[in-house]
């Protein structure tokens, strides 16, 4: 068992790079990712716009490195062309995904804070990806209902998620019509900081804890869920992948 000392130093060597969310129990072996696997192949304008991203003040709120790395290459890998994303912040995971989409692909992007997104945007402008997005402003769930109105079942390759958890299982229902059967919905955050195996009475921030309840609640009916097989990976905070099956 670790000794407060010991305790005390492992939290002050904890990794401070921007968007660290690793939840690998070695800060040495994440670098080692990064240095070895992530920052050399990085594309220029990722890491630009990643960058730029530190210096804002919810920085935390930045896909990953190598989580963008992961994208970029399951995007190329299931030849995604249609797809969207629900969450945007300031572009780093929409600009992998539009590095890895072909030059007439697309990129339906959703976010309530337009201002965020405008950060990153001459960036994106600037690699010359911008016309494949298509961004909306405001909350997801009514853009989602007339897409299912105007019949847009099934047109979708990919579709990734990093949203309000409270709003995860909304967003699944609807998105399960969306996406065509043999494409993929990925769902961010679903280790949740690790906190999904944490003690019910542990000492943990509100927002925390609320959200961990919507994540635990979405995970279990993910795993339930007949019309997709799933698979979570302790990448970053957590990732599942839902492949859409019927």
């Amino acid at each position: 068992m670790a000794t407060n000392a010991e305790e005390t130093q492992n939290q002050a060597g904890r990794h401070q790079e921007v968007g660290h969310k690793s939840l690998l129990q070695s800060d040495a072996l994440y670098q080692y990712i990064l240095e070895t696997s992530v920052y050399p192949r990085e594309p220029e304008p990722m890491k630009e716009l990643r960058e730029i991203t530190a210096k804002h003040p919810r920085n935390v709120m930045i896909t990953s490195a190598d989580e963008g790395q992961f994208l970029n290459m399951l995007l190329k890998l299931i030849n995604a062309k249609n797809t969207m994303e629900i969450g945007v912040y300031t572009g780093y995971s929409l600009l992998a995904t539009a590095l890895a989409i072909p030059d007439d692909g697309k990129i339906l992007a959703m976010d309530i804070n337009r201002e965020n997104y405008e950060l990153g945007l001459p960036v994106i402008q600037k690699a010359g990806v911008a016309h494949k997005i298509d961004f909306k402003e405001g909350p997801a769930l009514p853009v989602l209902d007339q897409l299912i109105q105007d019949g847009k079942h099934g047109t979708f390759d990919f579709i990734f998620v990093d949203a309000d958890k409270g709003n995860y299982l909304n967003y699944h229902k609807r998105l399960i019509e969306l996406v065509k059967v043999g494409g993929l919905i990925a769902y961010d955050n679903t280790l949740w900081k690790g906190t999904v195996v944490t003690p019910p009475d542990a000492p943990l921030k509100k927002y925390v804890r609320d959200f961990r309840d919507f994540v635990l609640e979405l995970n279990k009916a993910l795993a339930a869920d007949p019309r997709i097989e799933i698979c979570m990976l302790p990448v970053a905070d957590g990732i599942t992948l839902c492949r859409r099956i019927s």
